[in-house]
């Protein structure tokens, strides 16, 4: 057991902060290298919007702005600086809502994304990998035989080309769904029975162009690991000593089959802050994908930094939760 935690969980962890550690650089770096100035383009907002002020308070609001953005001193102490805040969970306040918290404006938009993207992709991972173990199992059940011939034809389709096709199918076409929003203009959000029937309704559309895309992927990947499952020796001999098919189906098929899925799984719910940005910018739903589109807009740099930094350890925390927990699928790794 001491052995598998140094090898194992203590290597994953230190990948973890390695991952976290270069993004952040990274993160710091690039935008430093844009010809755009932040403090300038709040300034000019400033000057532009009416506002009278002399070269000394010019002067003053230059400094103050650019202590607030983290921006003032050299390089290396704006690169402390901004370890020091990131620990604190201090992004800085957003230039295109000023002077509302960076941080406040993400943890407004996140649950919209999580609520969205990650029930879509739990619900197309659970039902592509049933029906594809299914199909591969039960070859001649015609039904089955249809979702195969429909996975094959959605897989390659881009889930935003998806989300248009069912806009221009059920917005206008036949207008049963809004096309927009998470949720009425004018209406306030609350914690009622009303409202969240309302927002499951608007976000049936973009979960949809998701689960269908979603379920054709995980179909062939897992009808594809189960083909090659059922003709081992074990499969074979458990069917000759009279198990039932149930039993070989889930506990033998699908169960092997499942660990390249889970990893696929870990990948995929890690780029959902990724996958926002076109839906939601689609269907103008208020998540991370269009507060994103939103701040790039406005050149906001403050704003564009936080959800840049959120995307990466969110990517990063997901493959350390999928490692930490893969041992308990595949028992041979903790006995390597």
């Amino acid at each position: 057991m001491r052995k598998f935690l140094l090898n194992y969980v203590l290597l994953r962890i230190g990948q973890y902060v390695m991952v976290i550690f270069l993004g952040v650089t990274v993160t710091f770096i690039i935008p430093r290298l844009s010809p755009s100035d932040p403090v300038e383009a709040q300034v000019s907002r400033l000057m532009a919007s009416g506002g009278q002020f002399g070269a000394a308070g010019l002067e003053s609001m230059r400094k103050a702005l650019s202590e607030l953005y983290g921006l003032e001193g050299s390089k290396w102490e704006q690169y402390v600086n901004f370890w020091a805040r990131f620990f604190r969970g201090d992004l800085g306040p957003s230039l295109s809502v000023y002077p509302t918290p960076v941080l406040r404006l993400i943890m407004n938009a996140m649950p919209w994304t999580l609520g969205l993207l990650l029930t879509a992709t739990i619900i197309s991972w659970i039902l592509g990998n049933l029906l594809g173990g299914l199909s591969s199992y039960y070859p001649q059940n015609r039904f089955l035989g249809t979702i195969d011939v429909l996975s094959q034809g959605v897989r390659p389709i881009p889930y935003y080309i998806m989300a248009l096709l069912l806009v221009w199918l059920f917005a206008y076409i036949w207008p049963v769904f809004p096309i927009r929003g998470a949720y009425p203009m004018g209406d306030q959000p609350e914690f009622s029975l009303r409202f969240a029937v309302t927002v499951l309704y608007h976000s049936l559309l973009p979960a949809l162009s998701l689960i269908i895309v979603g379920i054709g992927s995980w179909f062939i990947g897992m009808k594809s690991l189960t083909s090659n499952i059922i003709s081992e020796d074990y499969v074979v001999y458990a069917e000759t000593a009279g198990l039932k098919e149930k039993k070989i189906l889930f506990g033998y098929v699908i169960r092997n089959a499942l660990l390249p899925q889970v990893t696929g799984l870990a990948l995929q719910l890690g780029m959902i802050f990724n996958g926002a940005l076109i839906l939601e910018v689609i269907f103008t739903y208020p998540g991370l994908g269009y507060l994103a589109y939103s701040a790039i807009l406005a050149n906001d740099y403050s704003l564009v930094m936080g959800i840049t930094i959120f995307s990466i350890v969110g990517v990063a925390t997901a493959a350390l939760l999928m490692d930490l927990l893969y041992p308990l699928f595949d028992p041979r790794v903790r006995i390597q």
